[in-house]
């Protein structure tokens, strides 16, 4: 074979998709991998994408996304507390397409990247993917959050960005506003860049402390949102990335370079995706969160208690096996489907996604209690 690009040697294949997969070949195998909404997408939402094409919304549309849907974006974040303009807006697809474009857009050969852990492996991907460098900074010790002591040790002349996640995938744990004032205090005066991925921040109850609503920092963070997991969109496949103007016009050359727009008539679906309620949608996966921690509590499983995402991440070590071995024989031999701790990072422990309904939730845990009966 013709000798490809060498950094793609460092690439993995997703462990999430190989455990959801090593499910799939075990007969009634409850799923509780993958991250995704067991919601249908709202009516009104396919409702306008219809609508759209009934107009002949199926042309080519601008590499920066269509103005309206950036207009009603930047007044979506403007309401949250960022104040930004439409130019400050790129569709794309997915939060991966936003994260792939900043990561890709900011990096040189050779800087660094601090990937607070455990966390979501695609960031780690991009970077070595960009000829960066991931710099791992283990939170478990600190109880899953930031201190100024935690960052003053991995950052370097080198570094160029902090990747922040919160609520977090795969703990469910929101960073504290002492943890965000950690990082504000670290990047202050410094050349780097604050990628948040707010993924997961529809889908809380209560608001979750932000580091792109800070103004001071309106020059260094560029926020990378989803309509996938608020909305239950993810196969509409549709992102953001928000970020200063002066950089929007270097990285609007990347994306373009690599996507030349997102289907117009999914984005004039995403314009009514914004108008949509989503706090039904929150007061159940809240619901499932308080089911499922009760249920780990009952079965003397130690873990952080999430306060948003739609995951739990309990600590399996104590039974003698990695959380490989834990996760494999749970799929063949008890009947249910989770994701090591160590794809994320964070060995010895093991993410359970309670996006399902609630009948499988609970015949999941069910067999959850009973396979760690026969590890003693």
């Amino acid at each position: 074979m013709i000798p490809l690009n060498e950094k793609l040697s460092a690439l993995q294949r997703s462990g999430i998709r190989r455990y959801t997969n090593l499910a799939k070949s075990v007969s009634d195998c409850v799923m509780l991998t993958i991250g995704e909404p067991d919601f249908d997408t709202p009516r009104e939402i396919k409702a306008a994408a219809v609508a759209a094409l009934e107009k002949n919304r199926t042309h080519y549309a601008p590499n920066q996304g269509e103005e309206g849907l950036r207009k009603a974006i930047a007044e979506f974040e403007t309401k949250r507390g960022m104040i930004c303009k439409p130019e400050q807006v790129l569709i794309t697809v997915g939060a991966t397409g936003a994260l792939y474009t900043a990561l890709t857009g900011i990096l040189n050969p050779g800087e660094e990247v601090i990937i607070p852990t455990p966390a979501f492996p695609l960031y780690e991907s991009i970077t070595l993917a960009a000829g960066a460098v991931p710099v791992v900074l283990d939170l478990q010790k600190f109880d899953f959050q930031l201190t100024a002591e935690a960052l003053d040790s991995v950052i370097t002349e080198k570094t160029k960005a902090i990747v922040l996640n919160s609520p977090n995938n795969p703990t469910g744990a929101v960073l504290s506003k002492a943890s965000l004032e950690a990082v504000k205090a670290a990047v202050a005066g410094r050349n780097i860049y604050i990628i948040c991925d707010n993924v997961y921040q529809g889908m809380s109850q209560a608001p979750c402390p932000d580091l792109s609503l800070d103004g001071a920092l309106s020059e260094q963070v560029l926020l990378c949102q989803s309509f996938s997991k608020p909305y239950a969109m993810t196969g509409w496949r549709i992102g953001y990335l928000v970020c200063p103007e002066q950089v929007m016009e270097r990285l609007l050359l990347l994306h373009a370079a690599q996507l030349a727009s997102v289907p117009t008539f999914l984005q004039d679906a995403c314009v009514t995706a914004l108008t949509v309620d989503t706090m039904p949608m929150a007061k159940v996966y809240a619901r499932r969160r308080e089911l499922v921690c009760r249920r780990l509590k009952e079965m003397g499983l130690s873990f952080t208690e999430p306060e948003g995402a739609f995951y739990v991440f309990p600590e399996i070590s104590r039974f003698g096996l990695t959380d490989e071995e834990f996760c494999t024989r749970l799929i063949t031999e008890g009947g249910v489907a989770t994701v090591p701790g160590s794809c994320f990072g964070c060995p010895g422990h093991i993410r359970i996604s309670y996006c399902c309904d609630d009948s499988q939730l609970e015949t999941g845990l069910d067999r959850l209690s009973r396979f760690l009966q026969t590890l003693g």
